[in-house]
């Protein structure tokens, strides 16, 4: 399984992924959902990606295939002129891939995949995009500042309570931490290390990368931190007692 969040500040953007893809008694795997493409001045667009790793690998392959040999017969990420003419290429191409792998049918689902698209070109505002199997798409807003893919249950209740789109990067990552970490401790198939990469609005160039290991000391402080806020928490509120 997979969480990953992209997310919408007055900063610019925020995105996060973890990097398990198996989970068992003896056999863990983890591979990189977060891929960004740039060029510096012009344009910087990343992609997170939730689903059967086949098809997400494929798309994300045929996406860098395709800005190496750019020509107007073939659209590239580093060549379309708007977001959201990015987001309708992801989406086709991602339908197109399902198309090669799963055929249709029953068979067409185990080879699903959902996408989370975020950037900006110059010329347009910072963007943020869902991406559903079908190749179709919304975009974030005032009413959808931040879009969840993968196991998003357990880690939306955090977002939704804390989320301030006035909120700082730091800030912003810290959220996303605490939200990564409840659902890690309801889920298996969700695990660090955990991928983020933070765009400031109008660089148009990679901003803040990095990886939070599970042995990281912020990540534990924040895992004990909250643990320890939560109880504190419920201990303050009013006790519950039966009326006779």
């Amino acid at each position: 399984m997979t969480y990953c969040v992209g997310m919408i500040l007055d900063e610019g953007l925020v995105f996060m992924s973890d990097t398990r893809t198996n989970a068992g008694l003896d056999n863990i795997s983890t591979f990189k959902k977060l891929t960004t493409w740039q060029e510096p001045g012009e344009r910087v667009i990343t992609l997170l990606t939730a689903g059967n790793l086949a098809t997400t690998q494929a798309v994300i392959s045929l996406l860098d295939e395709r800005t190496k040999a750019y020509d107007e017969r073939s659209p590239s990420l580093l060549g379309v002129p708007s977001m959201f003419q990015a987001a309708r290429l992801v989406g086709e191409t991602l339908r197109e891939v399902i198309s090669w792998q799963g055929g249709t049918g029953q068979n067409a689902d185990s080879f699903g995949a959902t996408i989370i698209l975020g950037g900006q070109i110059a010329g347009g505002p910072p963007s943020l995009f869902l991406i559903y199997p079908e190749g179709n798409f919304m975009e974030a807003g005032a009413d959808a500042p931040f879009f969840q893919i993968g196991e998003i249950k357990y880690g939306r209740p955090i977002l939704v309570r804390a989320y301030d789109p006035e909120m700082g990067f730091e800030d912003a990552l810290q959220l996303l931490l605490v939200s990564f970490d409840s659902t890690v401790k309801a889920n298996l198939t969700v695990g660090a290390p955990f991928d983020y990469h933070v765009y400031q609005e109008g660089s148009l160039k990679m901003g803040r990368t990095g990886r939070f290991k599970a042995d990281d000391a912020y990540v534990q402080t924040i895992s004990e931190g909250w643990g320890d806020a939560l109880k504190d928490a419920l201990d303050s509120l009013p006790s519950f007692t039966f009326d006779d």
